[in-house]
């Protein structure tokens, strides 16, 4: 039998043609005397992760806990609302009673209320999708926007993945975003419209829950996890915790009373536990009026208090735990500022916002360019010009204060810049319409005025000098300056 150095110089042998004999190695700390690091016999090698019955596939239990969970409501609920709350800016490309003919009609057909449910839903069950509603069209065949006549789209609607049942089968094989996903998506007899209809994917809005690896995608019909069920674990310790905390309120001051022969009193039963009885709701009832406790000279009466302490301490970790699962800081999901000098979770609200802002860019700028185009199309009867898009607007927003003061500081600047002859006109208009975005002042300026700008001849005529370059060039040649017609300015 080999020896076990033997087998060890074997492992770790090279080979001379440029192979290499392959060995498990444990890289790590370890103290096997102590017991210290894994792989020495100690209590954390029984520790491991096993995949547990997945919350994403019991619909029932997720409604329950979003329905009795305040907690689970607003983890689900806060990203949807953040990320439809602020609305979007088209910008200057599209005249502003277009824009304002728009921002109605989004209104109107509620598009951010059926874009929220989307993400809701999707986030509460894993997956959903909101049918682009476009009426007297077939819903199984491909979406051509250019067909879409004024007045025809009619607003999204939400699916949750359990009113549909998507073909698996038939996937999109066109090479982009959509690839491997379903063709067609099936509505169940159960869901609240379209029922038993075909639609194609590009008549959908699909957005998942959390992102699953490839075969734990497979095993949820292609859709995410539910975002509860990363955070399980800690809202049952944070619950359980809570209402024991809760319960023990009730045992906060318990009082007893030492009777002599009180177990030969409820033995014998009759009279004498009538007199105990007696004797007991008497203490209570002077107890109450009078502040007085009537005792037998050798009964003993006391009262225990019981403190509290450190259980806020325990639940605010719990809490904490909950918020780095969610990634929802806790100015946020418990409405309570972080403890600590000067601490006012304005630098926790504004990664969240960034955060908010990177998922919108990610999960909603390409589906909401369909929406809008369809929106433009719907509402003008046209079609949207090259330039048409959107940005979504911030949501972290400057006081009146703040936006005043930038507003101020960034004009002064830019019209310094051009009175001093370092920008022109045109320049000095764009500068003014891309601050805008920040200061909401000078939004009206258009492509057109701009264009215009720029095709303003030069100060004095094409190729000339202005009349101020004039005087100063006839100054500096010595001789006077050239006449004029106007009457001289007392």
């Amino acid at each position: 039998m080999t020896s076990k150095r033997a087998r060890r110089r074997q492992a770790g042998r090279q080979i001379t043609d440029g192979a290499t004999v392959k060995a498990q190695v444990n890289d790590g700390f370890q103290n096997l005397t102590a017991r210290l690091g894994r792989g020495t016999g100690n209590l954390q090698d029984a520790s491991t992760y096993v995949v547990q019955k997945p919350i994403t596939r019991m619909p029932r239990n997720l409604e329950a806990m979003y329905r009795g969970s305040w907690i689970v409501g607003a983890v689900v609920d806060a990203i949807a609302d953040d990320m439809t709350r602020a609305g979007v800016d088209f910008g200057s490309a599209v005249k502003p009673e277009v824009i304002e003919a728009l921002q109605g009609a989004i209104n109107d057909l509620d598009i951010w209320g059926g874009v929220s449910d989307v993400i809701r839903w999707s986030r509460l069950y894993g997956g959903a999708i909101g049918v682009l509603m476009i009426d007297g069209q077939d819903m199984t065949q491909p979406l051509r926007p250019e067909t879409v006549s004024k007045g025809q789209f009619k607003g999204v609607l939400a699916l949750d993945r359990w009113c549909l049942n998507p073909n698996v089968t038939d996937l999109v094989t066109d090479l982009g975003p959509n690839l491997g996903k379903p063709k067609f998506y099936d509505v169940g007899p159960n869901a609240p419209a379209f029922q038993l209809q075909r639609i194609h994917h590009s008549r959908v809005i699909r957005l998942d829950g959390v992102k699953l690896p490839f075969f734990q995608r497979m095993a949820e019909q292609g859709w995410g996890q539910s975002v509860v069920e990363r955070m399980f674990d800690r809202l049952l310790a944070f619950d359980s915790t809570t209402t024991g905390a809760a319960q023990l309120v009730f045992k906060a001051y318990l009082r007893t009373l030492k009777v002599e022969g009180l177990r030969s009193i409820l033995a014998a039963g009759g009279a004498a536990e009538e007199a105990l009885a007696k004797q007991v709701e008497n203490i209570r009832r002077y107890q109450q009026t009078e502040g007085l406790t009537l005792l037998d000279s050798k009964d003993e009466f006391g009262v225990h208090n019981y403190t509290f302490t450190g259980l806020d301490d325990i639940l605010l970790q719990f809490g904490q735990q909950l918020s780095g699962a969610t990634q929802i800081p806790m100015v946020r999901l418990f409405g309570q500022s972080p403890a600590g000098l000067n601490s006012t979770g304005e630098s926790d609200l504004r990664n969240y916002y960034d955060g908010v802002s990177s998922a919108q860019g990610r999960d909603l700028r390409v589906p909401l360019n369909t929406v809008f185009d369809l929106t433009y199309r719907s509402v003008t009867g046209e079609t949207p010009p090259a330039d048409f898009g959107f940005t979504f607007n911030p949501l972290w927003q400057l006081s009146e204060e703040q936006r005043s003061t930038i507003a101020t500081q960034h004009t002064t600047a830019i019209l310094a810049a051009e009175e001093q002859g370092t920008i022109d006109r045109a320049t000095s208009l764009k500068e003014l319409k891309q601050s805008s975005q920040v200061t909401g002042v000078f939004t009206n300026i258009t492509d057109e005025m701009i264009e215009e700008a720029e095709n303003e001849p030069p100060l004095g005529g094409e190729g000339g000098l202005g009349d101020i370059d004039q005087h100063v060039a006839q100054i500096l040649a010595g001789g006077a300056p050239p006449a004029s017609n106007e009457a001289p300015q007392p």
